[in-house]
């Protein structure tokens, strides 16, 4: 056990070359079509002036966010596979969990702001455009990203002034639960704090999520056209169940005491809500959506045209 923090020593996935090839391919993977999904959403909703509405501007958010949160943790990943070292700087490590908990906390909060645009535009059709004015969306954006600072700057200086009697993190990035690992005996109480304060709070979120959908289902329930309530539920449920699945899985990682030795299980968790739910949000949110393709038909038309031109 070394505890010379100056620098942290990361997972090594597999002394192995071939196999660590098979973890670059996977985190590269992931990160260019999680990076490229999120890209033609930006484009589009920034291109396409059909598309400068309420929904899509809390999409454009979440793809901005999504994109940052997967950038934070993957490329260090990868770089040090590539070069078959496991180091990073002490403030390298500080960096992490301040960028990584600000874009976590921010998905939280928006797929929050989110629901509740979609229990107004469904449960409230003629106050919406009053209720989500230009106003209104962005001072919810600005809570959003004020109150993401603060929950990750509260875990940051929570985590840092904690001592380690070791540095070396059994996970490819600096993820507080590893960290945590690290302090030494009783040393970890203000960390345990913060992690208790957050879960409590998206906690909130999520049930302020559930009864939102309760509403919205049953509103789109009594929705006599069958086209109608299709594309409700094609909207809304999805983003209950990836909002889930993002809950559930950081709550078992974040919560759950993982053995040292089950570093694969650790690792798979750490994918399943850290990577796993910017790369689908795309999907589920935006590719489905017929004013997005419209929109990116005509982004890729209109470049295509002045490609031909020249």
């Amino acid at each position: 056990m070394d505890n010379d923090t100056s620098e942290f020593l990361l997972w090594e996935f597999s002394e192995i070359w071939e196999l660590r090839v098979m973890h670059i391919a996977l985190l590269l993977i992931l990160y260019l079509m999680t990076l490229s999904g999120n890209l033609l959403i930006i484009s589009a909703v920034v291109c396409d002036y059909h598309l400068h509405t309420p929904m899509y501007f809390f999409l454009l958010n979440l793809a901005m966010q999504d994109i940052g949160s997967i950038s934070v943790i993957i490329p260090k990943a990868v770089f040090n596979s590539l070069m078959n070292i496991r180091t990073i700087s002490h403030g390298g490590c500080v960096s992490q969990v301040m960028f990584f908990m600000f874009f976590l906390s921010c998905d939280v909060y928006l797929l929050t702001v989110m629901a509740y645009d979609r229990y107004i535009a469904i449960c409230n059709p003629l106050q919406y455009e009053m209720t989500m004015n230009r106003k209104a969306c962005m001072k919810m954006i600005g809570g959003v990203w004020f109150a993401s600072f603060l929950n990750s700057s509260l875990h940051t200086i929570s985590t840092f002034i904690t001592p380690f009697c070791s540095n070396i993190i059994h996970q490819f990035y600096c993820e507080i639960p590893y960290l945590l690992k690290l302090a030494c005996p009783g040393a970890y109480a203000s960390e345990t704090g913060a992690l208790i304060f957050s879960t409590t709070l998206t906690l909130i979120c999520f049930t302020f999520v559930l009864l939102t959908y309760v509403r919205v289902f049953s509103a789109v329930l009594r929705i006599p056209s069958v086209n109608g309530r299709k594309k409700a539920f094609s909207t809304c449920l999805p983003h209950l169940l990836v909002f889930s699945l993002f809950v559930f899985t950081a709550f078992f990682a974040y919560l759950s005491d993982i053995s040292v030795n089950s570093f694969y299980l650790g690792y798979i968790i750490t994918i399943l809500y850290s990577i796993i739910p910017p790369m689908t949000n795309p999907l589920i949110y935006s590719m489905r959506n017929k004013d997005i393709k419209l929109a990116l038909s005509r982004l890729l038309s209109q470049r295509l045209y002045n490609f031909l031109k020249i």
